[in-house]
């Protein structure tokens, strides 16, 4: 179905009469364009700018870039101008090369006077990737392979001092001496879904939010490194498609209730070539998603936890030796949350955390021996990120939702816990910051709901602007020519007196004497927001102009976060666990129960669709709720927690051997019997997170149960289902479920 053709027709039968045929040229002029599918996927005609991230240098004043033609940069913030070539690109050439390196990244040495360039970068999970590194020194304009051996690097990293660089290569850790460009290894045991020395597995990667799995010491003296064995942890094959045999792919991947890898903690004496290995405790059925050196030599920082999750306890381990012992303690009846916001204060005394203990995200000063100095936040508001902190004058720089569970702003404490300042202009919407080591400014990403983002360069003493350096104009001038809805916030209150916050965009020819069918847009997964004042980013943004689309076509969109949802406080967010999909399910049944009482909503015709946990939202609700949703469109789904993996999974409905009703009890297979609605099932055959499984076993439940249903697989695509054109043919059978079934 040519949708550009539909769009414009839409519009005609249903414009007013200066805009039909027969009206004065003048009024055709003034008519307003519809957005159509290769706008947004393909053309990129409403794609925002943005600025990268600063890549700060030693200086706050200024920041690095590559330029187009592969200079390394250095630019003053102020003015975004460069002030100097750092590295000119024919500079990069390697003996008897005529082009130079085609850079893909870089890191600086401490003090500037090296680089690390990588080239012929290749992505492996969601935060790895492995790629070749180069030395560069600046002095010497000399550019040299870090390794002479075979393979390519990952996380190739500086010492402090600048004197050697770590990486890891086929599983095993090791240091190169920048003076000799000697290697040593490190580890030689690492062996490929066996052994992984300095890196994470595929579970951590995922769940924990991290890949590289080693770190200097403030001395440059030790390494700090993870060893996973993944030797007992059940694979995973996944075929892949093309050649006339398809090949396997087979990697570690540990589902609910199955073995987890053996975690490990070592350190490294550099000099002494000697490693030890830490005291973490009983090693199964534990967690070590963080170690961080501290401020004080020799003492490195582990945190730990139960399988369940609700337990998270801090170590203070003795490198040269090993001991250790616990020095804080975090616990809660549902689980804890882990995250990078702990930091440990020069002259090593003191540390920062921020804990939901007191039912919301706040920030808590400690000695180094665990005890609580005192609470530096407090109220019915969440910190949702500690952005930085300016030693001398002891202040921390955080980002929270005090204003609106809904918003975002930047704020600064002391830790007097006094003071408190919101730093972002007044206002509603989100701001995002990117701020300089030493605090002097920072990047704030600023955007509101239907809104492209400004972005702008500020000053960390008091927020004010220094430059505006991006603020899609243009694109805020073309959206003015385009047939936009409204979008605007709705909150109602659900048979359980619960108050839920939800969006809605109308068409923009609205008539509430009219009746209109609604599609309701679902994630809905623990901590998550659809439901914030801003303008996304990515597929969010791109969901945004797609539901605007839909919106010409004579569709009501909306979204509402149900319990289970972030930044409303602990209670809310943890009401759903050991349950989960439950109260979430009812919670969107609520919301079509709100929508069914509007005057201008055609009850009868109400949709649901989502992707990864909106995808097992959208199937829950089919079936749970099948008297209220006439279609859904269910991408990536999760349709059996038990096919999932053991952190997320387990954190927030505990093992299978525990509570078998929580994940047999709200899994769309053992309800794919209530099916009703029109039900479009799409998955990527390649998906390593969501395996395609959960889609195999949902159909064959359906099956089953006699249901009709449509599916769509996509190859060989990955949990994202991106592509080529792979975007722009999903959102076209999309479109055109919804047009057929809604």
């Amino acid at each position: 179905m040519n949708f550009r053709f539909l769009g414009l027709a839409w519009l005609l039968t249903t414009a007013s009469p200066a805009l039909l045929p027969g009206a004065a040229p003048a009024a055709f002029a003034q008519q307003k364009q519809p957005i159509t599918l290769e706008d947004i996927w393909q053309k990129g005609t409403f794609a925002a700018k943005s600025v990268p991230g600063f890549n700060w240098m030693r200086d706050g004043r200024y920041y690095s870039s590559l330029s187009k033609d592969g200079d390394l940069l250095q630019n003053d913030v102020t003015t975004g101008q460069p002030v100097q070539t750092l590295v000119a690109a024919q500079d990069l050439k390697l003996p008897g090369q005529a082009q130079p390196l085609p850079v893909d990244g870089y890191s600086f040495n401490a003090d500037e006077t090296n680089i690390l360039f990588s080239t012929a970068t290749e992505p492996i999970y969601r935060r790895s990737s492995k790629a070749t590194f180069f030395v560069y020194d600046r002095a010497t304009k000399k550019l040299t392979p870090l390794s002479q051996a075979p393979g390519k690097q990952l996380y190739a990293t500086f010492s402090p001092d600048g004197k050697r660089v770590a990486f890891v290569r086929d599983n095993n850790l090791f240091v190169t001496d920048l003076a000799t460009m000697q290697e040593t290894a490190v580890t030689t045991d690492g062996a490929q879904n066996r052994i992984i020395n300095g890196g994470t597995d595929w579970v951590y990667e995922e769940e924990f939010e991290f890949a590289q799995g080693f770190q200097w010491s403030p001395d440059s003296r030790q390494l700090a490194f993870y060893t996973f064995d993944e030797t007992e942890v059940p694979e995973y094959n996944m075929q892949e498609w093309g050649p006339l045999y398809p090949k396997d792919y087979r990697y570690k991947y540990p589902k609910a209730g199955e073995k987890n890898s053996i975690v490990r903690i070592s350190t490294y004496d550099v000099a002494a070539r000697k490693t030890v290995p830490m005291d973490v405790g009983p090693e199964k059925d534990q967690y070590i998603p963080r170690i961080l050196w501290t401020q004080t030599p020799n003492v490195l920082s582990i945190r730990r936890m139960n399988r369940l999750q609700n337990k998270l306890e801090i170590l203070h381990a003795n490198a040269q030796t090993g001991q250790s012992q616990v020095v804080l303690t975090d616990t809660d009846p549902a689980y804890v949350e882990v995250n990078d916001d702990l930091r440990y204060l020069a002259g090593g005394k003191e540390f920062l955390y921020t804990s939901e203990k007191d039912g919301y995200r706040h920030l808590y000063l400690h000695s180094m021996d665990g005890k609580l100095v005192r609470q530096l936040t407090k109220g019915s508001w969440e910190i949702t990120s500690i952005d930085g902190f300016d030693e001398k004058k002891g202040l921390v720089y955080f980002t929270s939702a005090e204003a609106s569970p809904l918003e975002r702003h930047l704020y600064r404490v002391s830790l007097k816990g006094k003071g408190k300042i919101r730093l972002s202009e007044a206002g509603r919407g989100t701001d995002v910051v990117n701020l300089s080591p030493d605090t002097r400014y920072f990047l704030n990403y600023h955007s509101e709901a239907g809104l492209p983002q400004v972005v702008s360069l500020r000053s960390g003493q008091d927020g004010k602007l220094v430059k505006v350096l991006e603020d899609n104009a243009a694109l805020r001038q073309k959206l003015t020519q385009v047939d936009l809805g409204k979008l605007e916030f709705i909150s109602f209150r659900t048979a359980a007196g619960v108050q839920l916050n939800g969006w809605m965009i109308k068409p923009a020819n609205f008539d509430a004497n009219k009746k209109y069918p609604v599609l309701m847009h679902v994630y809905g997964g623990p901590g998550s927001q659809t439901v914030k004042d801003d303008a996304g980013g990515g597929t969010a943004f791109t969901n945004y102009l797609w539901h605007q689309l839909l919106a010409q076509n004579g569709y009501i969109v909306v979204s509402v976060d149900g319990r289970g949802t972030g930044a409303r406080g602990s209670r809310f967010k943890k009401s759903t666990y050991a349950n989960l999909g439950g109260l979430e399910t009812v919670d969107q049944g609520e919301g079509a129960k709100y929508l069914a009482t509007l005057p201008y909503v055609d009850k009868s015709r109400i949709g649901i669709w989502g992707w990864s946990f909106g995808g097992y939202m959208t199937a829950l609700a089919l079936t749970k709720n099948a008297d209220l949703f006439k279609m859904g469109i269910s991408v990536a789904p999760v349709t059996n927690w038990r096919y999932y993996d053991t952190v997320y999974t387990e954190r927030f409905l505990k093992t299978p051997q525990e509570n078998s009703a929580g994940y047999d009890d709200n899994s769309p297979v053992q309800h794919a019997d209530k099916l009703r609605g029109k039900l479009l099932l799409v998955h990527g055959t390649g998906d390593d997170n969501v395996h395609f499984q959960n889609s195999v076993a949902f159909v064959e439940a359906l099956v089953k149960a006699n249901k009709d249903f449509q599916t769509l697989y996509y190859p060989n695509r990955n949990h994202g289902i991106y592509g080529g054109n792979t975007r722009l043919h999903l959102y076209r059978q999309m479109t055109d479920f919804v047009l057929k079934n809604l």
